[in-house]
């Protein structure tokens, strides 16, 4: 493979990072530097710009992770300065996940128990409103990645706009809002869901599709990613989903 190098932007790492989060961002960069791509992470938080390509730089990956509503409603009110950015780098292909609270604000709003509507950036056709119901642990999701597993706590209640793409179809678990099956959004090559735990670890097809749609964007060609041996890695995904599902 040639020389690549990806940049990876951390999203309010500092501030929305629970249920192990960060896992994601380590998964993405070993598999990356398994094959020989370079990954500099780049931690984007409040007041800090997001690199673009009119300054001689830009973000190839983008990460956002989950929070509770204390962080949200800080982190809410910054990611509003940074949406313009933000959406039209998804809008040229650039991929993204975020997890629970990030999913929360990159929809139109997130409405708490108490407090203000959070007002969201509007990537995604979603909206989600706060419940009573707790709705936690292990999730299994049909998707185009296969079945993937995961873990998930969260009170929000996510409501897809009519003709909105889900990431998924539960099949053990509870999902965007506990009722209607589905699980996660995906516009683009953007991808939001409630799957903490981490992700990506479990899940390498769905990791090495993020790193390779970063990687064809970026280079404005069709890459195919090195195989890697993921014995452990689907070892761990086949016993989570048998014990899960």
């Amino acid at each position: 493979m040639d020389k690549f190098k990806i940049v990876v932007g951390y999203l309010y790492g500092d501030l929305m990072n629970i249920y192990g989060d960060t896992g994601n961002i380590i998964a993405l960069k070993k598999r990356a530097e398994w094959r020989g791509i370079e990954v500099v992470v780049k931690n984007i938080s409040i007041g800090d710009r997001i690199p673009t390509r009119q300054v001689g730089t830009q973000i190839d990956l983008y990460f956002f992770g989950g929070g509770q509503d204390q962080q949200q409603a800080l982190v809410a009110k910054d990611l509003q300065k940074k949406a313009k950015v933000i959406r039209a780098e998804i809008e040229r292909g650039v991929p993204l996940l975020s997890v629970c609270g990030g999913y929360q604000l990159l929809g139109d709003f997130y409405k708490p128990h108490k407090g203000p509507k959070l007002p969201g950036i509007g990537l995604f056709p979603a909206y989600t409103l706060a419940s009573y119901d707790r709705m936690i642990g292990n999730i299994v999701v049909n998707s185009m990645f296969g079945d993937l597993v995961g873990f998930e706590n969260h009170s929000g209640k996510t409501h897809l706009k009519k003709g909105t793409v889900s990431l998924g179809m539960v099949k053990k678990g509870f999902g965007n809002n506990g009722k209607d099956k589905t699980e996660g959004c995906m516009y683009k090559n953007a991808i939001g869901c409630y799957m903490h735990g981490s992700l990506l670890p479990k899940n390498p097809k769905l990791a090495d599709w993020l790193l390779k749609k970063a990687l064809e964007i970026k280079y404005g060609k069709k890459i195919e990613l090195v195989p890697l041996n993921d014995s452990l890695e689907r070892q761990a995904h086949n016993v989570a989903f048998k014990r899960f599902s």
